[in-house]
């Protein structure tokens, strides 16, 4: 209905040249909605776990873990955030509690608290679950130094609690920091896959040759497991050329790792943070949301090539 009330209204003040393009737009939109809705998604069959980098800052990075396991959850994946950035921002994505008093991660990789205790169930629809950060993490480069394993910390944490989990997690991302200190060593050696958002703008590929080399040192010293599975083209213009060069770049470097969907520059995906909500919640039917519903389906099948299978929500 607010379809029809959209066409109609364009019809009223647009010229005809202007009408195919939205009405192409439009259909285009339902026919996304539709093949998502009728979706079974393939999960894998031991839990994957992502950690999402880059150490250029302003990628999408943490928006990318936030609406990639909303729409996984969504999708029928029982998923897991682990929140490792100081700022916090993907509990607040999220919806969840991190106020200076609440758990959090802080307290599993400096006081060895269980990570268990400390997980939060989203208030996003599914069965999505998020570790918090909170202001305390913000000194945890300093006191990690002195730790043993200070490494191996969320590891070690983390394989304990999905050892003791009935039902583990299908999805576990953890988003760091987009520096390379010891916060984010630590999601590397946690992980077994780095999922790295690039943007579609100029000096996208600026620092990412560095950020593959900090990769092979922690695959060659600290987990041998570790390797760049996906790559996400976020930001995208279609209407700039520049958009359209680097995301052939991107796909030149990388061809096996690049995701075939792309996510655009969205407003709604900028609004959906502020009201502690992923896009995928805020706004489940606009072109941001259906665009990362579809890369998480993608990054689904790419990676589970044995699976078991659940039908996905509408």
């Amino acid at each position: 209905m607010a379809e029809d009330a959209a066409s109609d209204t364009v019809a009223s003040h647009s010229s005809p040249v202007d009408k195919a393009p939205l009405a192409d737009e439009v259909a285009s939109l339902t026919r996304r909605r539709q093949a998502i809705a009728e979706l079974t998604l393939p999960l894998p069959e031991k839990t994957r776990v992502l950690t999402i980098s880059n150490q250029k800052g302003g990628v999408g990075k943490t928006t990318s873990a936030v609406n990639l396991a909303a729409a996984l959850a969504r999708l029928g994946a029982k998923v897991l955030v682990i929140d490792l950035d100081p700022q916090g921002n993907a509990s607040t994505a999220l919806g969840v509690e991190h106020r200076a008093d609440v758990p959090s991660i802080y307290n599993v990789i400096i006081e060895d608290l269980p990570l268990g205790s400390v997980v939060q169930k989203s208030p996003e629809q599914g069965e999505l679950y998020c570790v918090p950060a909170n202001i305390h993490l913000a000194g945890a480069e300093i006191e990690l130094v002195s730790l043993v394993a200070r490494e191996q910390r969320l590891r070690r944490a983390l394989d304990v609690h999905l050892s003791e989990m009935d039902e583990p997690y299908s999805y576990v991302f953890i988003d760091c920091p987009p520096s390379l200190g010891l916060l984010t060593i630590n999601a590397f050696v946690a992980a077994s896959e780095v999922l790295i958002p690039i943007q579609c703008e100029y000096y996208a590929l600026e620092g990412l040759s560095q950020l593959l080399k900090n990769i092979e040192m922690i695959e060659k010293h600290l987990n041998p497991v570790l390797r760049v599975s996906t790559i996400l083209l976020t930001m995208y213009d279609a209407r700039t050329n520049l958009a359209n060069q680097v995301a052939q770049d991107v796909r030149d470097h990388f061809p096996q790792q690049v995701l075939s969907t792309i996510i655009p520059r969205s407003v709604r995906v900028s609004e959906a943070p502020s009201y502690g909500q992923s896009v995928v919640s805020y706004d489940t039917n606009s072109s941001g949301s259906l665009s990362y519903q579809e890369a998480a389906a993608e990054m689904a099948r790419r990676g589970a090539p044995q699976v078991s299978a659940r039908t996905g929500g509408k």
